[in-house]
């Protein structure tokens, strides 16, 4: 059977590629994995408690679009973190965000703009997901460098006028995966306007939002209000993975417009797979909480200042604004992951596999991207070994 046409250029997925590089090396020492997101700090007392008493919920079809209590409480948390009004008709539950990230694409994105194959901007390094929905729709990806030079932030005004009059959706995520930068009040006003003049959507991807280093970043949906923009312009996309250390519940949300999120709801109802109706009051429970949230972020900051202190001597190091990654540069991502591995057993995740070649370079070829996520006293060994081995 033939594979698609616009899904032969997509290059192997990260973690595959890792460990095809690595796995056929012994480790240098007991591994320590900081190469994946996977959070690792408790999850919330109440989880046990809240799936028990609604254990009988798995005998019940889900509701589709989230339960009213649970998108009651989104809304509710979407008013305390950002000062936002959002009715739970525009909101949505997701399996995890990638589902959404993905299906919203296909919901949203035309099939030509302004009579031209329509261009879905990616950040470069990126989360995956992106371009495969790019491809999915038919769109051509223009992958933007998020660089030192750019304040690893895509500059997306940058682009030429007939590629933002082509554009369809311009997908950001901030704070930054993998380097922890923050779109500020000012870069989302201006990635507003510039939405409006060129009328495209942004798919601000949050993920990481109630992870951050000094102050909480501002959210699109936020800024979008504060300056009086269309509501349509902007769909945010949220999860418990992170902010709760669920990552296996795949639970989160996306919210926006009405019509955007009527269109992503409607697709739902006739390809997507809602939430089960326990899981849904688990991530009830988990959004009106912030307590353990206060607490999740305590520990990564003690990982931050252990991580500042290691590194104390190395000019080129720097602290991610948010997030839970380590972005640092090194001559060569591939070789650097290698030799960590094979003298150490640290495992960390070269950048080049997170990026495009564009115009002939690798923006994240570098750099290595290393995950704060173990406990505090493995993350200190991993942190240690790793600046002894390479700087």
């Amino acid at each position: 059977m033939a594979f698609p046409e616009r899904f032969s250029n997509l290059p192997e997925y990260a973690f595959p590629r890792l460990r095809t590089l690595l796995d056929s090396y012994p480790a240098g020492g007991e591994p320590i994995a900081m190469s994946i997101g996977e959070p690792k700090h408790p999850m919330p007392a109440f989880v046990a408690e809240v799936l028990a008493q609604s254990i009988g919920e798995f005998g019940k079809y889900p509701a589709n679009d989230g339960t009213p209590e649970l998108l009651g409480a989104i809304s509710g948390w979407l008013g305390r973190r950002y000062g936002v009004t959002v009715p739970g008709a525009q909101i949505m539950a997701l399996n995890g965000t990638r589902e959404g990230l993905f299906n919203a694409a296909i919901a949203l994105c035309p099939e030509t703009k302004n009579g031209k194959q329509p261009v879905i901007l990616i950040p470069n390094p990126f989360y995956q997901v992106y371009a495969v929905a790019a491809a999915t729709v038919g769109a051509e990806a223009v992958f933007v460098p998020a660089t030192e030079e750019t304040g690893f932030l895509p500059d997306y005004e940058a682009l030429p006028p007939e590629v933002l009059d082509r554009t369809a959706i311009a997908y950001l995520c901030s704070p930054a995966n993998p380097q922890g930068a923050v779109a500020g009040r000012d870069y989302l006003a201006r990635l507003l306007a510039l939405a409006e003049k060129h009328d495209f959507q942004i798919f601000a991807d949050e993920c990481y939002s109630e992870i951050w280093h000094l102050a909480p970043p501002p959210g699109a949906l936020q800024v979008a209000a504060e300056v009086g923009a269309d509501p349509e312009r902007v769909v945010i996309f949220h999860s418990l993975s992170k902010r709760s250390n669920l990552p296996g519940l795949r639970s989160g949300f996306c919210a926006g417009g009405p019509e955007s999120i009527r269109r992503i709801r409607q697709l739902r109802a006739y390809a997507g797979a809602p939430l089960p109706q326990p899981i849904q009051r688990v991530s009830e429970r988990a959004w009106a909480d912030e307590t353990h949230v206060e607490e999740n972020r305590r520990l990564y900051a003690e990982k931050y200042a252990m991580a500042a202190e290691i590194f104390s001597g190395v000019n080129s190091f720097r602290l991610p604004e948010g997030g839970f990654f380590l972005w640092l540069p090194v001559p060569d991502g591939e070789a650097a992951a290698l030799k960590l591995w094979r003298e150490t057993g640290v495992r960390v995740l070269p950048g080049a596999y997170l990026a495009r070649e564009t115009g002939g370079q690798n923006p994240g070829a570098g750099y290595i991207r290393v995950a704060l996520v173990a406990p505090k006293e493995e993350t200190q060994r991993g942190l240690t070994m790793l600046r002894d081995c390479l700087y």
